[in-house]
C-alpha cells in the first residue's frame, strides 16, 4: 500500500489561490454548529480556525443560553442563536432555514450527547445547503454512519470517538491502525482523520500520515481547532480527504510553533493565533 507523507510541499500544492478579482463569498463560506450549555469554548475555537483559513464568511450556530458570550469573544463571526440546547429536528429545519448557500458545514464541536436520530435528521437537512459536511466529537455516533453514503463527509475522531462510530478497537502498530482506518473509510464512503501522535488519513482508497505534532497539544480544544481547520479548507474547494490532509499538518504545525513560544502550557487558543502566519506562506494570487 502506498502512504503519503504530509510536508510542507504538499500543502502548498494544494492551498489555491485567490483570484485577483474576488469579491466576498468567492473564497468560501461555511458554518460550524455545536456548543451547549457547558462547551462554548469548543465551537468559537472551530469557527475561528475555519474563519483563519482564509474563509469569507463564517457562521456560528450554537445554543442561545451561549449565544451572547460567544459572539462578544469576537466580533468576525456571524453567531446564530439556536432556540433549543440540543440538535432537535425543529433546530435543524429552522438553522436551515436561517443558514444561506455554503461551501461546508461543520457539526460536533461542544454539542454533548444527542438523540442518534435527531442528530442524522440534522446532517440530512444540512446537506441540502453545502457541498461537505464535517463531524467531529458528539456528532460521530454509527447511526450517522448511513447518512455519511449520501453526501461527502468527513470524520474526525480521536481513538475514542473512532472506536464508538464504527465499533472497532484501535489497536497494534501504526501499520494495523492504518489499514484499519482505511477499511473503515471505505467501508463507510467517508474519509476519515484519526487523531493521534501521528494522524492517519484516508478516504478508502488514498492512505496519508501526518507527523507534526507536539505531547503539548494533548490541552483540550485542539482537536476542535483541527475540525474548523477541516471545515475551512473544504469550504475553499478543496476536495475533502486533501483538505484532511492539510488540516492535520497545519494544525500540527500551529501545535509545535505554540510550544516553542509557551512549552507545554499552551491552550487551544494559542493553535488558533498561529494559523495565519502559518498559512501565509502559501499565499498566491492569480
Amino acid at each position: 500500500m502506498d502512504i503519503l507523507e504530509i510536508d510542507r510541499a504538499y500543502v502548498a500544492s494544494k492551498i489555491p489561490p485567490r483570484k485577483t478579482d474576488s469579491h466576498k463569498g468567492m473564497n468560501g463560506k461555511a458554518a460550524i454548529v455545536g456548543g451547549s450549555r457547558i462547551y462554548h469554548g469548543a465551537p468559537f475555537n472551530a469557527g475561528m480556525a475555519a474563519l483563519r483559513t482564509g474563509l469569507d464568511l463564517v457562521y456560528l450556530a450554537v445554543p442561545a443560553v451561549i449565544a451572547a458570550p460567544v459572539r462578544a469573544m469576537s466580533p468576525d463571526l456571524i453567531v446564530i442563536p439556536l432556540p433549543d440546547s440540543k440538535l432537535t429536528r425543529g433546530n435543524a429545519n429552522r438553522l436551515t432555514s436561517w443558514l444561506p448557500e455554503l461551501d461546508c458545514i461543520g457539526v460536533g464541536p461542544g454539542l454533548g450527547p444527542q438523540n442518534p436520530e435527531e442528530l442524522v435528521h440534522a446532517l440530512l437537512r444540512f446537506s441540502t445547503k453545502c457541498k461537505t459536511l464535517v463531524a467531529d466529537a458528539d456528532a460521530l455516533r454509527p447511526q450517522v454512519l448511513e447518512a455519511a453514503k449520501k453526501f461527502p463527509m468527513v470524520a474526525t475522531p480521536h481513538y475514542g470517538e473512532f472506536e464508538r462510530l464504527f465499533s472497532a478497537k484501535v489497536e497494534g502498530d501504526l501499520q494495523a491502525r492504518v489499514s484499519l482506518v482505511r477499511d473503515k473509510a471505505k467501508e463507510s464512503g467517508m474519509t476519515v482523520l484519526l487523531k493521534g501522535p501521528v494522524d492517519i488519513i484516508s478516504s478508502g482508497e488514498a492512505v496519508a500520515l501526518n507527523r507534526t505534532h507536539t505531547p503539548a497539544m494533548t490541552t483540550g480544544g485542539t482537536g476542535d481547532v483541527l475540525t474548523g481547520l477541516v471545515t475551512g479548507l473544504c469550504a475553499k474547494g478543496i476536495p475533502p480527504f486533501e483538505a484532511a490532509c492539510c488540516a492535520a499538518y497545519i494544525n500540527g504545525a500551529a501545535g509545535v510553533e505554540a510550544a516553542r513560544k509557551v512549552g507545554l502550557h499552551m491552550v487551544a487558543s494559542d493553535l488558533v493565533a498561529e494559523i495565519p502566519s502559518l498559512m501565509r506562506e502559501f499565499d498566491r494570487i492569480a
